[in-house]
């Protein structure tokens, strides 16, 4: 397909620009996809507002975006024969090298070649086309929105944090920060089973979601104390499973603080912090299992397939809907509006 595309495009911290650039060419192993819709992740805001996160530094101007579903418009000459023109597809948006330990492993989100979607130097999907492996898109049936399809990304680093957690039916979880990666976490929380589910936020509108997508307890923090609250509602034990998504330093030090004698503490959260004092003494005196969360491997099909379902609606985590050319708008309100935004939804079309 030749012609240009319209892409929003990061210049410098703060500033985007609308721009006309040359519509990607498949190569033999690729697919074109005229995106549809691409959601806002808080990493994108990251990158907006400080031009990088830790070590991943925007140098130069950047296309972000890497949560995208959209339309297979293109196939490159050796796509698998099980995709064609016209599917509506899910994007997984890193392109690992298959061939490291890692990758050869089963871990392949730790593939320290991945190529990911919006994280520097690799531009994302904010753009009305992107060309990506075929092997990283996945077709969603028709029953599927392009919203939710969108949104298999963030449920997917909620997935892997329940499976690296391994919540068992009927266990407990405490799940620190109710934005989009805590509310979706919590969601996956319930299709594990888990008996009781604590959400634990700042914001009651954020909690209040909490409750209709798979908690079934909260904590509002402006008003509760937590260390109490968690003794009431597991007779004093504490939780089997703590999972902190909110990349707060006090967060981590509840988390630690909430989980039983051999409890599990599961960290997704980036903190702005490299360094973060933790209980070293707990952790010890009560064998505590503290693991780390790197987005995910191998969640796209079963995510699909749960989604599809009908069981959980993860839609309810849209708060604003933005097509390219407002593509600066939805983030300076999410920066501005924390309150009463979750999910901003952006449509290149």
């Amino acid at each position: 397909m030749m012609g240009t595309m319209k892409a929003a495009v990061l210049t410098s911290p703060k500033h985007i620009e609308i721009q006309h650039k040359e519509i990607p060419v498949p190569k033999d192993n690729e697919v074109l996809i005229r995106i549809h819709t691409v959601g806002l992740c808080g990493s994108d805001v990251h990158y907006y507002e400080h031009g990088k996160i830790g070590p991943y530094v925007v140098e130069r101007p950047i296309i972000l975006g890497h949560e995208a579903a959209g339309e297979i418009v293109e196939l490159g000459a050796k796509a698998p024969g099980h995709l064609r023109k016209g599917q509506r597809v899910a994007i997984e948006p890193g392109a690992t090298c298959g061939k490291c330990e890692y990758c050869t492993s089963g871990r392949y989100n730790l593939c320290p070649h991945v190529e990911f979607l919006a994280t520097p130097p690799y531009d994302g999907a904010f753009c009305e086309y992107v060309a990506i492996r075929a092997d990283l898109v996945f077709p969603i049936p028709d029953g599927m929105s392009v919203e939710t399809a969108a949104l298999i990304e963030p449920f997917s680093v909620g997935l892997h944090a329940v499976r690296r957690g391994e919540l068992k039916a009927g266990e407990t979880v405490v799940i620190m920060g109710m934005g989009p990666i805590g509310l979706l976490t919590a969601a996956n929380a319930k299709l594990a089973g888990a008996r009781t589910i604590i959400g634990v936020d700042f914001e009651q509108s954020r909690l209040d979601v909490a409750l209709q997508i798979g908690a079934t307890h909260t904590v509002n923090l402006r008003s509760e104390n937590l260390a109490e609250r968690i003794r009431a509602l597991t007779e004093g034990r504490g939780v089997d499973v703590a999972i902190e998504t909110a990349g707060h330093p006090k967060a981590i030090h509840n988390a630690v603080s909430s989980v039983k004698r051999g409890g599990r503490v599961v960290v997704v959260g980036m903190s702005p912090q490299d360094e973060v004092p933790v209980q070293m003494s707990l952790i010890v005196d009560s064998e505590i299992d503290v693991r780390g969360v790197f987005r995910y491997h191998d969640t796209y099909p079963a995510a699909i397939e749960i989604l599809s379902n009908g069981t959980v609606d993860i839609e309810q985590i849209i708060t604003g809907k933005y097509t390219l050319d407002e593509t600066a708008a939805a983030f300076e309100r999410a920066i501005a509006d924390k309150t009463n935004t979750l999910k901003m939804m952006i449509y290149p079309q």
